[in-house]
């Protein structure tokens, strides 16, 4: 029997039902929650890889496969219990995160190459050493985790508060079809509007004021520099449903941009004397509000490390106390933990691959990928240890400044090798989305009385997963832009955390640094780092780098959500809306996949 069971915790454990379950054969690690896993974690990678390249960020995958867990599991199949649904989203929100450390990185690498093309030049790189390094920080990512667990969840109590309102989710029981039903509802709507936005017959009818699902409401009167674009974007708007009060400093961030900062620079004479429309706004966003938006970014993540220094000296000693558990449980603890073996051999097997895909890159010595592989582990290693400790206090997972830290260490380090750079940034990314999302998953399981070596087997087994499948979906969609290039970094999928990512290697690469414009904007993101709302800095600086026509759908879904908690209630919003509005965002984002597959497959006939 798991220690939770034996000794419930505060979150609200259950004796009576957990006893109830138990009655005959537990069913836990079985053959229909995996397989169930696996194939919601397929459909929510590609969703929430297509959702982080038009939002600049991801959302968690464990309410939609919880949901869909009840109804399959103990709906359809009528035997399912509640820890063997935590396995099936354990596994699906596994996989779905290791995309989204991959969404963050690798589209960067495909902008510059197509702008480096057409000026000439070009990078040379392969998928390979991608594929290998995101399967490297998969294994990473859960090593880190199994010396922490003990220490962060059984004796800290850290709150990780997405892993608490997941166990709530599944121990609703019966709520979870009526969910089910908003699901598909939501999933519906949302994938017939994309549909009709794809026909272009809203373009045809509209008389010019929709083109590109995007709608202009300037009437002619509001002027092109205050960006009166509205992306017509069902998934924009349910983001902000999800969201609520906690997402109004990013469409803040979009606000003071576009109708603060835009408006004085053309009002004080900053831009060309007689540039006009959109030619004005597109060189107020470029050379304006893009750099600012970097710098905030940078400055942001910066912050954010110096903020969370208590949890990196917090995450240290855990992992001291955690080795003296480990050493004085003996058997009793390695029953409920993957022994230690498994540590030394994962970490053996993340640097191994982290040399044989360093070693693939063009350009790379030996010496350079040992270095690579002994510090881009390391360097994991801590990144996860921290962005685990920050979940557990905040929700927060940095991993975007994570990211943009790592690529840069490793420019230092890799000589400018760009490729190189980026194969670590990858690595990174992954990794510290799986320990966060591993560190959840078992706070759930705590809860509802699973036992962590069974959740910790499986991430291993199956994790990797997740990052194959996001580096195709990215090929697929970059495939299905014009002339079969530049399917995201346009309008439809910006990939704001990739371009700006890759506006940091070009300054980097060639040495001209917008400099005044990124210390200017790295201090305002640092200034709102330090404010007590974790992630401010970075959600503002994403804002400023966002086009304000995503920003504005999402805020006006902030709004809406706020109205209807106060007309209806808390609970309302968590037992209908949220389940509505995650259909909205999986209908959209699936039916955008199956067009880029559709184009894809239709040019090749």
């Amino acid at each position: 029997m798991a220690e939770s069971q034996t000794s419930p915790s505060s979150e609200g454990v259950n004796p009576s039902a957990i006893a109830t379950e138990m009655v005959g054969e537990y069913r836990e690690l079985t053959f229909a929650g995996i397989f169930l896993g696996i194939l919601q974690g397929i459909v929510l990678n590609l969703s929430f890889v297509y959702v982080a390249l038009k939002l600049g960020f991801s959302i968690g995958g464990s309410t939609v496969a919880s949901i869909m867990g009840y109804v399959v599991l103990r709906g359809v199949l009528r035997k399912g219990s509640s820890i063997e649904n935590n396995i099936n989203q354990t596994i699906a929100s596994g996989i779905n995160t290791a995309g989204t450390g991959i969404v963050f990185t690798l589209p960067a690498l495909f902008l510059l190459n197509q702008k480096w093309q057409a000026a000439g030049s070009g990078l040379e790189f392969s998928i390979g050493p991608f594929l290998i390094a995101s399967v490297a920080g998969a294994i990473l990512g859960v090593v880190v985790i199994i010396p922490l667990r003990k220490q962060m969840i059984d004796l800290d109590r850290l709150r990780f508060p997405s892993g608490v309102a997941t166990a709530t989710i599944i121990r609703a029981g019966s709520s979870g079809v009526e969910k089910a039903k908003l699901l598909a509802i939501g999933f519906v709507v949302s994938a017939g509007w994309k549909l009709l936005l794809l026909s272009g017959w809203l373009d045809t009818v509209s008389g010019g004021r929709i083109a590109h699902e995007e709608l202009d409401f300037s009437m002619g009167v509001i002027p092109a520099y205050l960006s009166p674009i509205l992306a017509l974007s069902l998934m924009n708007i349910a983001a902000g449903l999800l969201a609520g009060r906690g997402g109004l400093p990013f469409f803040v961030g979009g606000v003071l941009s576009w109708w603060v900062i835009s408006p004085i620079a053309v009002g004080a004479g900053w831009t060309p004397a007689g540039m006009t429309g959109g030619d004005l706004s597109g060189f107020v966003y470029s050379q304006m509000l893009r750099p600012l938006g970097i710098g905030a970014l940078i400055g942001g993540a910066l912050m954010g490390v110096i903020v969370a220094f208590p949890a990196i000296k917090s995450a240290l000693r855990s992992l001291a106390m955690a080795t003296k558990t480990a050493s004085a449980g003996g058997s009793k603890v390695g029953s409920d933990e993957m022994p230690f073996w498994v540590i030394i051999a994962g970490t053996i097997a993340a640097i191994v691959l982290f040399f044989i895909s360093a070693m693939m890159t063009p350009g790379v010595s030996p010496v350079q990928a040992v270095i690579a592989s002994i510090v881009g582990t390391l360097w994991l290693g801590l990144a996860g240890l921290i962005v685990a400790q920050a979940t557990g206090m905040t929700d927060i997972s940095p991993m975007s400044g994570m990211a943009l830290i790592s690529v840069t260490l490793m420019m230092f380090l890799l000589n400018k090798n760009i490729a190189a750079a980026m194969v670590v940034g990858v690595a990174v990314c992954v990794a510290i989305g799986q320990a966060a999302d591993m560190m959840q998953d078992l706070k759930t399981g705590f809860i509802l009385g699973g036992r962590p070596v069974k959740q910790q087997f499986v991430q291993f087994c199956v994790t990797w997963i997740g990052g194959l499948i996001a580096i195709g979906a990215i090929y697929l969609l970059w495939k299905t832009g014009p002339g079969g290039q530049g399917g995201f970094g346009n309008k439809n999928l910006p990939a704001p955390q990739a371009s700006a990512l890759m506006g940091i290697v070009e300054g980097l690469k060639s040495g001209q640094v917008p400099l005044d414009k990124y210390v200017m904007g790295g201090v305002v993101g640092a200034l709102l780092g330090a404010a007590p709302m974790a992630g401010l800095g970075v959600l503002v600086g994403l804002a400023m780098y966002l086009p304000f026509s995503i920003t504005l759908g999402y805020g006006l879904g902030c709004l809406m959500q706020m109205a209807i908690q106060r007309r209806y209630g808390v609970a309302f919003c968590e037992h209908k809306l949220v389940p509505l509005a995650a259909g909205l965002i999986v209908g959209e984002a699936m039916t955008g996949m199956g067009h880029a597959l559709f184009e894809v497959l239709r040019s090749s006939l």
